[in-house]
């Protein structure tokens, strides 16, 4: 008698085979048998008319703060991962000395817009080394398998302190940030990130420690990595993308290992590749280079139950007062004649933001109307329409003011409807060659950042869903490879990603027919009731993680069956 048997279901088995009808048995943490099992089960599952797939996976995510009080790792634990890579974009929570951790919570805060009172309060901070971060996870017993990625803003910080904002290491101190990346890796991280991105900024304004590093320190760092078998992270800044893809190539030198990099589609002015040829020439040295983007256009939340209003931080008297009220109260007031007029006045005496960037940075823009969609009231969110679902398109045809519509539609949907402001990959037509590509793997969801205004962790229902069923655009079994075993090799652990003899037992049982994303939410489940978004899913049978089922019927049964895996170059 087996663990775990799944039976009568479609198989696919993440590697790009034809899927065919069989069972699988478990035993333990592992698949003992795939095919025929005649033997039952302890327990068994039914997937006759379902399709069965190896555990999704998710390169980029930010869940470092909120598995300490949520180890189920909602939402990326509703759309089917198994496993989820923290630690990206350079910020983590180690190493970190004892006076440091307030600095860290709020960097995480003014980066990935966490709240740094709910990361101080609900995480346990008994660690000080990277290797003792991932020691304290673990015991929290996390619904599905993470790992991590050390950050170079916590090491920088750590080596340098203060100074690591402002200057340059000196040579002696390249050399102590590179021996403490290594050394982290040997503890366990999987690897080392780096945030090359401007935008990305600290409480006071000032970009975070590393942002502006030297060839010479990550090329020492990346070597340090390398030499203990860790890969390399970067979230680079698409401005200079022929600097940004050398500096890359020379860590890949350095390091001789795996470069993982944000790679929102990025057009030429005659609309080819903009990656190319420099992404060709890493790759024909033999280094080994992937790419993540989004499988379908990324961006803010713009409702009554997000931070994000008709602009992002309006100076007029009565936006601010909106801005300061709960959702609830929000509603009353736009549906207050008085108010709302007021709110229309004070929107038309702005100018629209030239870019969806200049509106981060700015208070006194709103949102390019032309680039606001609205999600609908359906179940299921709308992120594919075209221009004619814009806000500034609907005004247009409503013979209304942008921000007219923006309120209408609001108090029509009782204060639950959404814009998705689209700021990364807007066209989604280039998407399915890019994704094609044997660099590119998609993803970014960001699940557990950005939690106020943006919520694009369902990513993998959506290029099920989408891309697979709706458009036809990829085969399931290539669609199930872009999921899991094609994400799973940049991690390094030959025995998760893909179902065989042999591996661990990170499986999904799916009614590909209905799976699918529903439209975000607000809830209040953070430490001290911090308010977050969220977004269910549907369509899934099952989810096993190490043998274990943590969901079924789309509902989590809050077996904390995931492990913490540790760099697989010391942690078999």
């Amino acid at each position: 008698m087996h663990d775990l048997v799944i039976r009568n279901g479609h198989l696919v088995d993440g590697l790009g085979n034809p899927g065919f009808e069989g069972d699988i048995a478990v035993d333990g943490d592992t698949i003992v048998a795939i095919g025929r099992v005649d033997s039952t089960g302890k327990r068994e599952i039914d997937a006759n008319g379902l399709v069965v797939t190896p555990g999704f996976v998710d390169l980029h995510t930010h869940l470092d703060a909120q598995i300490g009080w949520d180890p189920a790792l909602t939402p990326a634990s509703w759309h089917g991962v198994t496993t989820a890579l923290m630690g990206n974009c350079g910020v983590t929570f180690a190493p970190v000395r004892e006076d440091a951790k307030g600095t860290l919570a709020g960097m995480m805060e003014s980066v990935e817009d966490i709240p740094r009172e709910a990361i101080l309060e609900g995480l346990p901070w008994d660690w000080n080394s990277y290797g003792e971060y991932l020691d304290s996870i673990e015991k929290l017993n996390p619904a599905i398998n993470v790992c991590g990625l050390v950050g170079h803003a916590a090491t920088r910080f750590y080596v340098m302190g203060e100074r690591a904002v402002d200057e340059q290491p000196n040579e002696d101190e390249i050399a102590q940030i590179a021996e403490l990346a290594g050394r982290s890796v040997r503890d366990g991280a999987v690897g080392f990130s780096v945030n090359r991105l401007r935008v990305h900024v600290l409480p006071d304004g000032r970009p975070i420690p590393g942002t502006f590093a030297t060839t010479e320190e990550l090329v020492a760092i990346s070597t340090a990595v390398g030499a203990h078998g860790g890969i390399l992270q970067s979230v680079i800044q698409s401005d200079v993308l022929d600097d940004e893809i050398a500096l890359m190539h020379a860590q890949l030198r350095a390091a001789k290992t795996r470069l993982l990099f944000s790679a929102p589609w990025t057009p030429t002015p005659t609309g080819e590749n903009a990656y190319l040829p420099g992404i060709e020439a890493i790759r024909a040295e033999g280094y080994d280079i992937v790419g993540t983007t989004q499988p379908r256009a990324a961006g803010f939340l713009s409702g009554l139950k997000t931070s994000v209003l008709f602009g992002m931080r309006l100076r007029g008297d009565t936006w601010r007062a909106l801005r300061g009220m709960e959702p609830a109260e929000r509603l009353a007031a736009i549906r207050d004649p008085d108010f709302r007029e007021r709110l229309i006045d004070e929107a038309e005496h702005m100018q629209p933001a030239d870019s969806i960037g200049q509106t981060m940075m700015s208070s006194r823009f709103s949102i390019p109307p032309a680039k606001s969609f609205w999600m609908g009231t359906e179940a299921r969110p709308n992120y594919t329409q075209g221009p004619d679902g814009s806000l500034e398109s609907m005004a247009t045809a409503a013979g209304e003011r942008p921000v007219e519509t923006w309120l209408r539609l609001l108090d029509e949907s009782n204060g639950e409807g959404l814009f998705h402001i689209r700021f990364v990959n807007e066209d989604l037509g280039p998407l399915p060659e890019f994704m094609r590509c044997d660099w590119v793997v998609p993803g970014v969801g960001d699940a557990g950042a950005h939690v106020g205004v943006i919520m694009d962790a369902g990513w993998t229902s959506f290029l099920l869903s989408y891309w697979y069923r709706d458009q036809g655009i990829f085969s399931l079994e290539e669609a199930v490879q872009m999921l899991t075993s094609k994400q799973m090799r940049v991690l390094g652990f030959s025995n998760r990603g893909a179902l065989a003899v042999g591996n661990k037992a990170d499986i999904n049982v799916l009614d590909v027919n209905r799976v699918e994303e529903r439209q975000p939410v607000r809830v209040t489940d953070f430490p001290g009731g911090a308010a977050r978004l969220i977004q269910r899913a549907v369509g899934y049978r099952a989810t096993v993680a190490n043998g274990a089922v943590i969901l079924e019927h789309d509902e989590l049964t809050g077996a904390g069956a995931g492990r913490v895996l540790r760099n697989p170059t010391y942690f078999a």
